[in-house]
């Protein structure tokens, strides 16, 4: 009975150990998004080309794992108004700069769902996105996609808080 006790505080001591790893989220400024800054960024550069969005994954990524930060890939198009709102929210303070401090962050236009599909496909996403922003959480030392199977999940942004979206950004611990 005691191995048993002993064994099954170890298990819980790990499960509830794992979200302490990532970091708390700062207290957003605005409550609303009618609060962002107008116009909404545009943060996806339309007229690039897969070597050249290639080539800035492969830069972030080397400048992620050289300064011990995740790479964050976030996949999408300046006509989706979620992504408009997610880039409007991590330019807020202090969120930039907390986002800034643990993520190397770089922008993928995917446009329609027809451009740079190369980028998600090398982290295992074959079929189409089910929504856009997609964000890529990745590991750059292994390469690893952390955020597996929950990459779409701020497809609907609109539908959180800017304090949620923050949350969101923070559950994710460091490499």
């Amino acid at each position: 009975m005691r191995k048993f006790h002993l064994l099954s505080l170890a298990i819980l001591a790990t499960l509830t150990a794992t979200p302490a790893l990532a970091a708390k989220a700062p207290h957003m400024p605005i409550a609303r998004f009618n609060d962002l800054a107008q116009p909404l960024p545009k943060p996806y550069d339309e007229a690039a080309d897969a070597k050249a969005t290639d080539a800035a994954v492969a830069a972030a990524r080397a400048r992620a794992k050289k300064a011990g930060k995740l790479l964050l890939v976030d996949l999408g198009g300046n006509w989706c108004l979620d992504c408009r709102i997610l880039a409007g929210v991590m330019e807020t303070a202090p969120l930039r700069q907390w986002v800034a401090a643990r993520y190397e962050i770089v922008t993928v236009d995917v446009g329609r769902f027809n451009k740079n599909l190369q980028v998600p496909a090398r982290y295992g996403i074959t079929d189409r996105l089910e929504g856009v922003p997609a964000l890529l959480i990745v590991n750059p030392r292994t390469g690893k996609l952390v955020n597996a199977g929950r990459v779409t999940a701020l497809a609907d942004a609109r539908s959180m808080s800017p304090q949620g979206l923050a949350d969101w950004l923070a559950q994710w611990p460091a490499k």
